[in-house]
């Protein structure tokens, strides 16, 4: 009776011992498949946000901003051409690595994201010197974290699913970061002045941004709609 018994406990535990096992395996399946899901998704996410807060703003800055960020994802197809580093996995994407161009826009977006959040908190001349005056409330400064931690876990997913190092990532958010910064104050120390002055200015930013957007466009069709990655 008393071996019975035992072999009873052994069996219950065994038995619960399997199903912690089985849920595991599948919190750990749905975590993965929702990681890589995410991570397709990623570009038409970051893509969608900037449009969004490109629309809410609607002004001059937010129109530089949206030229500055192709331009962004053009420096880094540059820098991966002259670097020519490899991904950790050459057999699931052939073309260099270094600078991760997802983090590289995630984190430009970033940028203009944070910079969004504290002009429309505040919306008075004063904060429209972003670079300049670039003081955070209470409010703002939670968005901005929260911001922040979204874009890093973006990247971070390009590192988890192998299509990037971990050096790669980080360059290409630094890359990103930075360009943003050096971008608004270029509007802000050189551009803006100019562009009140000066009609010819105007139409020249305008239809420079305008010709930069279209040919996004157009590389969006080709590269990913009609090209499944």
């Amino acid at each position: 009776m008393a071996d019975l018994l035992r072999n009873g406990d052994v069996a219950v535990k065994l038995g619960a011992f399997e199903q912690q096992a089985l849920i595991h395996d599948f919190s750990t399946s749905a975590s993965a498949r929702f990681n890589a899901t995410l991570n397709r998704l990623s570009k038409w996410l970051v893509a969608a946000v900037f449009v969004i807060i490109f629309l809410w703003r609607h002004d001059t800055e937010a129109l530089w901003a949206a030229s500055g960020s192709i331009l962004n994802a053009g420096l880094s197809t540059v820098l991966k051409r002259i670097l020519n580093h490899e991904r950790p996995v050459s057999a699931i994407r052939s073309d260099p690595g270094m600078p991760s161009t997802h983090a590289q826009s995630i984190f430009y977006t970033v940028m203009f994201c944070i910079v969004s959040s504290n002009i429309l908190s505040q919306p008075d001349e004063e904060n429209m010197l972003v670079v300049e005056y670039f003081g955070l409330n209470g409010v703002t400064a939670v968005i901005s974290v929260l911001i922040f931690a979204i874009g890093s876990y973006l990247s971070w997913l390009r590192v988890s699913q192998q299509l990037h190092t971990t050096s790669q990532v980080a360059v290409g958010a630094a890359l990103g970061f930075s360009f943003s910064v050096f971008w608004f104050w270029l509007w802000d120390a050189i551009v803006l002045d100019a562009f009140i002055s000066h009609l010819w200015i105007q139409i020249l930013v305008v239809l420079g941004t305008v010709a930069i957007c279209v040919s996004f466009l157009l590389y969006v069709f080709r590269y990913w709609v009609l090209e499944k990655n």
